[in-house]
């Protein structure tokens, strides 16, 4: 009986390090994910929202508000993992110097996990912040 408890207790054990190992797995993908996709895509959309009318005019490095927050929410959805929910927030776009901040907050989980913070918050899923603030070069 004393070997029966301990086997289960082994076999338990292991199955909880699985669990734990396979959550933390997905969280490290997901955040290496984001944090790469985000730099990249910044950079793709600043450079599609440069404005060439007035660089060929004035010579000045202009990038287009709306045409930048469109390419990025657009490139952005292409690449983004269709399990998480995303939040983009746009905390600055400078047309000259071209500059822009921007923050993506990604939510892992469908509501599985509960915790409490502060006695009355519930966080239901797992949470990753990523803020890059980016200012468009160039070599010239």
């Amino acid at each position: 009986m004393n070997r029966a408890i301990w086997g289960v207790f082994v076999i338990m054990l292991g199955v909880t390090g699985i669990i734990f190992i396979t959550l933390f797995q997905t969280i490290t993908n997901n955040d290496e994910h984001n944090s790469q996709k985000l730099k990249e895509v910044t950079e793709a959309a600043m450079w599609d929202a440069v404005d060439y009318t007035k660089y060929r005019a004035k010579g000045l490095v202009t990038i287009n508000k709306e045409k930048f927050a469109e390419n990025f929410i657009r490139r952005f959805g292409e690449v983004a993992n269709k399990s998480n929910t995303y939040r983009i927030r746009f905390y600055d776009v400078n047309e000259t110097p071209p500059k822009v901040s921007v923050e993506i907050t990604s939510t892992i989980g469908t509501g599985s996990l509960r915790a409490t913070v502060n006695d009355d918050d519930m966080v239901d899923s797992i949470r990753t912040n990523h803020r890059i603030d980016a200012i468009l070069e160039t070599p010239y």
